[in-house]
């Protein structure tokens, strides 16, 4: 009797998935095979696509080998001009643009290696982006075609012309003809689209294929604003003689942010450390290590009165004391939901590394919450343009503020860097800061402070980019609304566009985590 056939040894194993960091190195590699002469993407492009739209990036795999890939992200195509550019609508290659609440998937490359052509490798990329168009619910897919063979009649034939040709089958294009058997239609065509597409003279076919599977939502189609309501807490510190005095004010301003709808509630840096106002302990380091013995107490207080008052709470920071014996001054924000997350302060000041022995963090994270995407900043950070520019390209619309400065002259310090990097980043800053004093608490005397939500400096926005300030140096709290729709729109059609026009040729921030 004849051995069984093995047929696995005949197998090749084709599939489509997610691309991975592991994917970047080989894709560049062979976008530089399938498109010679062109500028290749750059590592820092395929890691923002990453970063900001997972979703959207795919790759075709061969028995382990790279041999397709395609990039896409989601825009409301109606705001971007007729004659956009293929950097217009990619921010440069980073896609930073990137519009979650959009209409219309946007396709910005499609590329399938040369040796495995003719083996329908395009065609399953494109259907996997109608795929994601559907699960996405999105309107339609648009795409800039190259028009590859057009330089070989550009001296005969217009754009329109050499167009009209492909689509009645008179001229073949590699990609136009195998776009429209795809089921993309003809939108316009735009000159300049690529300037290094020699090929295709600079000009592209903008195409759509429409997702009949589409459910319009009333709540996006409606949707003019995206208000988010913020209450900024001025804490008065004062000597008190328990955690549940602490406690009882700490629930008096949230009540009252809840009483006024806020979607959150920002407390001060280290306004904790009122409770070294009982501790009677003289030396610094050792009351900041004995008040690191609350951190239990605080969180789980701060998480009650979240979930209770239906408020995410940026509960100011505090003082850790982690496994590794180091503390840390960390920033923790209280979701509404129960949920938590923090934030280390990074850049550790003078007086916090003398007096107190505060440890750095090393990570700038942003944070999804029910009303987009947030960082926190503490206190000194803010002063470090570098980590806003982060935030932001890691989607951040609203950075939250917490400090303590015993001065004028470090208060401005704050507020002026907190009103510039909103200005920088076409974002909203909030700073909220302690007053009053501690007189028998070491290094914890004197406060100032004067509390605020700044915007972008634009028509759009408040007078003076200033939502709204407090009093300086008293107890208050100021309730402010921001619009992260304005905010979008302005990115895109603003006086001044600082994200758009950011020069990515000449300069960048390479951050290391």
């Amino acid at each position: 009797m004849a051995e069984k056939l093995d047929l696995s040894q005949f197998e090749k194993k084709m599939i489509i998935r997610p691309m991975e960091h592991k994917d970047i190195q080989h894709i560049i590699k062979m976008q530089e095979v399938c498109f010679p002469g062109m500028e290749p993407w750059k590592v820092e492009h395929l890691e923002s696509h990453l970063e900001v739209f997972p979703d959207g990036q795919l790759v075709a795999e061969l028995d382990g080998d790279i041999i397709g890939s395609c990039s896409s992200l989601i825009i409301n195509f109606d705001e971007y001009d007729d004659r956009h550019t293929w950097d217009d609508v990619t921010d440069n290659g980073y896609i930073t643009n990137h519009n979650p609440d959009g209409y219309n998937l946007y396709g910005i490359e499609v590329m399938v290696h040369p040796d495995y052509r003719r083996m329908k490798v395009g065609h399953r990329l494109y259907e996997a982006r109608k795929d994601l168009a559907r699960q996405w619910n999105l309107k339609s897919i648009i795409i800039g075609g190259r028009i590859p063979n057009y330089y070989k009649h550009s001296e005969e034939m217009s754009p329109r012309e050499y167009v009209d040709a492909v689509g009645r089958h008179k001229i073949y294009d590699p990609v136009l003809s195998f776009q429209l058997l795809n089921g993309f239609t003809l939108m316009r065509i735009n000159p300049n689209y690529l300037p290094d597409d020699k090929r295709s003279q600079k000009y592209a076919t903008l195409m759509e294929w429409n997702n009949v599977d589409y459910r319009p939502s009333s709540k996006r189609h409606f949707k003019t604003s995206y208000p988010v309501r913020i209450c900024v807490v001025q804490y008065m510190m004062r000597k008190i003689n328990s955690f549940e005095e602490f406690a009882n004010q700490v629930e008096y301003f949230t009540d009252v942010a809840s009483d006024a709808k806020s979607d959150f509630v920002v407390f001060p840096e280290i306004f904790t450390t009122q409770l070294m106002s009982f501790l009677n302990i003289k030396s610094p380091s050792l009351a900041v290590r004995k008040l690191t013995d609350f951190t239990e107490e605080y969180i789980e207080l701060f998480t009650d009165l979240a979930v209770r008052y239906n408020v995410n709470i940026i509960g100011g920071s505090h003082f850790v004391k982690e496994e590794d014996d180091e503390i840390y001054n960390i920033a923790y924000l209280f979701r509404r939901d129960g949920t938590i997350e923090k934030q280390y302060k990074i850049h550790i000041t003078p007086n916090e590394r003398k007096w107190w022995g505060i440890s750095p963090g090393d990570s700038v994270r942003v944070f999804d919450t029910d009303c987009g995407k947030i960082a926190i900043q503490i206190c000194y950070d803010i002063e470090f343009p570098e980590l806003a520019r982060i935030a932001t390209d890691k989607g951040a619309k609203i950075i939250f503020t917490p400090f303590c400065t015993e001065d004028r002259q470090g208060y401005l310090r704050v507020r002026y860097c907190a009103q510039a990097r909103a200005v920088e980043n076409q974002i909203y800053t909030v700073i909220s800061g302690t007053v009053g004093n501690l007189p028998q608490t070491e290094n914890m005397d004197i406060q100032y402070a004067q509390s605020g939500i700044f915007a972008p400096s634009d028509f759009e926005f408040a007078r003076d980019g200033i939502v709204g300030e407090t009093n300086p140096n008293i107890e208050m709290v100021m309730i402010g609304d921001v619009d992260l729709e304005v905010l979008r729109r302005q990115r895109q059609s603003g006086t001044v566009r600082q994200l758009k026009d950011r020069r990515h040729d000449v300069y960048g921030v390479n951050y290391k985590k």
